[in-house]
């Protein structure tokens, strides 16, 4: 399952959110998305799980919880229109 995790702080790496979400399940991918133009973390993330099961465990628990200073969003990714 594809999740969006968003209203995160610009100081937050993928690495930081990988560890976060491993603590749920295993984690298939982790991408941080960044601004081309300033090289700058956009806020938001997108992470596959393997487990339909953990992730949203993982929506569960961490929608609304604190993240380095910030309320984290954490939902199920839609896809692109």
């Amino acid at each position: 399952m594809n999740i969006y995790i968003g209203n995160l702080n610009y100081s937050v790496r993928e690495s930081d959110l990988q560890q976060v979400m491993e603590d749920y399940g295993t984690v298939i991918s982790t991408r941080l998305i960044m601004d081309r133009m300033t090289n700058r973390s956009k806020g938001f993330a997108f992470v596959e799980m393997e487990n339909d099961d953990e992730a949203h465990n993982a929506i569960k628990e961490l929608n609304g919880a604190e993240y380095a200073g910030r309320q984290m969003v954490v939902k199920e990714a839609t896809p692109r229109p």
